[in-house]
């Protein structure tokens, strides 16, 4: 198992700053959070950098852990083999891919309950409620940026064995994405109550990992730029 020491380069710095930016959280709290958490792009609070910034704010000290195991299991392999400015450019466009892809369907969400209470399949105090939920969303995390890289993992690795907790036989890694994919699909198409995961970042995040890596192998390129 790698030491710290041990962690390609943009890996470990990534994972460096994302605490660093957590320890920020917990210090300034307030007006830093808001500042830098991806809002909807119609809010008063939305600024054009957080389609990056929210890659780096977490919402816990669970959130923030179980996104940066995700990062060093998926994107160490993917960093050895691409190299670092190779895998930090790609790391870059899944977060912004994701962030566009949640605002999107934000948006989406919001004309169709304009549609349903001009229509009047619902009340004016549903959509009010369910509106001002959508419009005042903040989402913040890396699990976009990860799912594209894991994403990537799946698509040049597939058949690698993986272990979950609860499961005592490896698992295939094309298997494991897919399946957590399907999950934040029907998540995000079927949100449950209380529900605070921006799944649809999620989803946004692998289809664009997917869609770069799979031209990158068709093209044989060597780099973004």
């Amino acid at each position: 198992m790698r030491g710290f020491q041990g962690i390609p380069p943009v890996i470990k710095n990534l994972v460096i700053a994302n605490v660093l930016f957590f320890l920020a959280e917990l210090t300034f709290g307030g007006q830093f959070i808001e500042t830098l958490s991806l809002h909807y792009y119609d809010h008063p609070e939305f600024h054009f950098w957080q389609l990056a910034s929210y890659m780096f704010m977490h919402a816990g000290w669970e959130h923030i852990l179980f996104n940066m195991l995700a990062l060093w299991m998926f994107g160490s392999t993917v960093e050895d083999v691409w190299g670092g400015k190779r895998f930090l450019i790609f790391y870059l466009i899944c977060g912004i891919g994701a962030a566009l892809f949640q605002v999107g369907t934000m948006a989406v969400e919001l004309q169709i309950l304009t549609s349903k209470v001009n229509a009047g399949s619902i009340s004016q105090e549903e959509f009010l409620m369910r509106g001002r939920s959508i419009y005042n969303l903040t989402i913040v995390g890396a699990s976009g940026a990860i799912n594209g890289v894991m994403a990537a993992f799946a698509y040049l690795f597939p058949n690698a064995p993986m272990f979950l907790f609860f499961i005592p036989v490896p698992v295939k890694a094309k298997y494991i994405v897919i399946g957590y994919f399907l999950l934040d699909l029907f998540g995000g198409i079927n949100p449950g109550s209380g529900d605070n995961v921006a799944h649809f970042a999620h989803v946004g995040g692998a289809i664009v990992g997917l869609i770069l890596v799979i031209t990158m192998n068709r093209t044989n390129r060597r780099t973004f730029y």
